[in-house]
């Protein structure tokens, strides 16, 4: 694709932030060749909005500021989220109040639902994801799944970044046949009282465990792909509020409370409160065992059904301040160096984007050595992904989860 082509097709009248050497008479941006827009990103701050919840995660990012900053002498400062959509309705407001290219926030890490509300609010820069030099590693004509994000179409508004499935963890010295459905996980529930729940929605792990269960409950789950209608809502999800209303008193604190994150579920099973937990990175509990956070008795594992995976993104908003630095860090977040540094299950764990057979053999070797941990899924387990459904049943499945247990 041609990368001239496409940036003065999409950035016509957006951004004033670069040189005026740089800008035509209509705003469109003229440097084509991505030394140049390099050039125009050095020196720049990056203002990266991304969920703050995990230490691994925040360490990661540290790692990619201090070799933006190495390598293109870039600032990276990572704006460290609760939700993601704190950030949408930043960039939303901004756009309400006339601001066209002052915007705080310079990149996000965003998708389903957060990227769904931002396309169509037309809160996002581009099309430019397909632009950058490293895209094409990805493989996008046999992966689908990097120009699609919950169904909805990306169209190069936003770049892949890491790969992600729901997957549970057990602690075989204290359970030994952890349930391998969702049906079977209320009848282990009831006979393992205490020892299993799930994180408070609307927090992303616990609208996904929401989804899961929809998903092998509702007699027809093709409906989830469309968007979602009152009525079909009311039908589908019946069974699910019947599960969990059975499944809440056999919950940690018999449903009375509920984990508030990821890492939080995992300090209870570290702390011997949880005997079955979930992640919704594939190689967490490996990681936690080698970092000693986890004893060596856990086991990773997917339902038999499979589970739900997606790919996030990062995506540059409408009114960004630094738009040029943006993309060489989404370009440098997508290299075969950051990606298998990413994937390492003793720094993240986090699954690569990447098509391996597009990678010289130099890049390959980058993720053949990473190191095998026990505990880990393992491959053939990985292969059974659940499609994500449309991302309007996630805000419908949040509300009626918090009317009904919270009462809010």
């Amino acid at each position: 694709m041609n990368f001239r082509k496409t940036l003065r097709a999409t950035v016509a009248g957006l951004f004033t932030v670069l040189s005026a050497a740089s800008m035509s008479a209509d705003n469109k941006l003229v440097n084509s060749e991505w030394n140049e827009v390099e050039q125009q990103a050095a020196g720049q701050t990056v203002y990266f909005n991304a969920w703050g919840g995990d230490n691994r995660t925040n360490d990661y990012i540290n790692w990619l500021a201090a070799e933006v900053k190495r390598q293109f002498d870039i600032e990276l400062v990572h704006v460290k989220l609760s939700d993601t959509a704190e950030a949408v309705s930043r960039v939303l407001a901004e756009k309400q109040a006339g601001n066209t290219n002052r915007g705080a926030v310079d990149l996000v890490w965003i998708n389903g639902e957060n990227f769904a509300s931002m396309k169509q609010a037309g809160l996002l820069y581009g099309p430019w994801a397909e632009d950058v030099p490293n895209f094409p590693l990805t493989n996008p004509d046999e992966s689908p799944a990097v120009r699609t994000d919950f169904t909805v179409p990306v169209d190069g508004y936003e770049l892949p970044w890491g790969k992600a499935q729901l997957v549970f963890y057990y602690d075989k010295a204290l359970t030994e046949n952890p349930p391998k459905t969702i049906p079977q996980l209320l009848k282990w529930s009831k006979s393992n009282k205490g020892e299993f729940s799930y994180a408070k929605p609307p927090q992303f792990l616990g609208t996904t465990f929401l989804k899961q269960a929809l998903i092998e409950l509702a007699e027809d789950s093709s409906v989830l792909s469309e968007p979602v209608s009152e009525a079909d809502f009311e039908a589908v999800t019946k069974p699910l509020w019947r599960f969990l209303d059975e499944l809440h008193p056999q919950l940690w604190r018999s449903g009375r409370a509920f984990p508030e994150s990821g890492p939080a579920m995992r300090q209870l099973m570290a702390d011997g409160e949880l005997s079955l937990a979930y992640s919704f990175n594939t190689q967490e509990a490996a990681g936690a065992i080698a970092a000693n956070e986890l004893p060596a008795s856990v086991e990773t594992y997917v339902l038999d059904g499979g589970t739900l995976g997606n790919f996030s993104f990062v995506g540059i908003p409408f009114n960004a301040s630094h738009p040029a630095g943006a993309m060489v860090v989404a370009n440098f977040m997508l290299s075969p160096e950051a990606q298998a540094r990413k994937q390492d299950a003793t720094v993240w764990g986090n699954s690569t984007v990447l098509s391996l057979e597009k990678l010289t053999e130099q890049q390959r070797a980058l993720f053949e050595k990473l190191p095998q941990l026990p505990g880990a899924a393992s491959t053939a387990e990985l292969e059974k992904v659940i499609a994500e459904p449309h991302p309007s049943w996630v805000e419908a499945l949040e509300q009626a989860w918090l009317k009904r247990y919270v009462g809010s």
